[in-house]
């Protein structure tokens, strides 16, 4: 079925309404990674509230995420999921296809937090965190490559980081101690590649009506900033941490059929952490 084919029953502004809801994925089918973490689980429930049947899938699976959202009424399944392994993803592509009969949407949240700084890191943490946070995203979206090249229609949309983009966030020009505290070099590195891998693939695919795009989140409320001095809170212009759900805001939009026209883009939502 082509894009073409889909047909909202009622069409506001592009978008169909169901009670307060945009139900801008109504009808769509969306395989999201790392779907019991914060903002996968987010994204997931943001998916469900616009009409979206959903394949969740984590390492350990995402049971608790798949029960609360098939009480919604939408079409769900738990799909236990290693994205660092090739078959492991294929068959997660298949098994959406077999409940489905298609796949629109692939949104890749999967990934490990690391802490290291250049000097100090292990060879073993590096590989870990490249081969889950880059490696996983990659193998994600050449999985569903060819169901969306078939069906002429598709939206991907990679989770990548403002760490991609500033060098981290110590200054150890002022406190050498902050590096050791909190560098990161592994996990930045790692995203950095993530946001190529979505241009490239930009490219790659427009011609086949698929997008790509990336979210790149700044520091986000969950278990892992929670200790965060308010120092450094107080740094970010909206002197606030970001919610797991204005990121799941923001892919939505990348999902959906408003965002047509964008692709290649990387949307940063870090409270202004960073410009450009």
């Amino acid at each position: 079925m082509l894009w073409t084919d889909f047909a909202p029953t009622r069409i506001l502004g592009n978008r169909e309404k169901k009670g307060n809801a945009l139900m801008r994925l109504q009808g769509r089918v969306a395989i999201i990674t790392g779907a019991a973490g914060g903002i996968g689980a987010a994204v997931a429930r943001r998916f469900a509230a616009e009409g979206a049947d959903l394949c969740l899938a984590g390492r350990r699976g995402c049971a608790a995420v798949a029960a609360e959202l098939g009480q919604t009424g939408r079409r769900v399944i738990d799909v236990q999921t290693d994205v660092t392994d090739r078959t492991a993803n294929q068959a997660m592509v298949t098994r959406a296809l077999e409940v489905f009969g298609r796949v629109d949407i692939l949104v890749t949240v999967a990934g490990v937090v690391s802490q290291g700084n250049a000097e100090t890191l292990a060879e073993a943490e590096w590989d870990r965190v490249i081969n889950v946070n880059l490696k996983g995203v990659f193998l994600s979206c050449q999985a569903v490559i060819p169901t969306m090249r078939a069906a002429g229609y598709g939206r991907i949309v990679n989770i990548g980081s403002l760490l991609a983009k500033n060098g981290g966030n110590p200054r150890p020009w002022i406190d050498r101690k902050e590096q050791e505290r909190a560098g990161n070099v592994a996990y930045g590195a790692a995203k950095a590649g993530v946001h190529a891998l979505t241009l490239f693939l930009a490219k790659e695919l427009s011609a086949d009506n698929i997008t790509v795009n990336c979210v790149a989140p700044g520091p986000i409320a969950s278990a892992m900033t929670v200790n965060l001095p308010d120092s450094f809170k107080s740094l970010l212009p909206v002197g606030r941490l970001g919610r797991p759900e204005e990121v799941a805001d923001a892919v939505a939009y990348l999902a959906g059929e408003q965002a047509a026209f964008t692709t290649g883009e990387i949307l940063d939502v870090n409270g202004g952490a960073w410009i450009d």
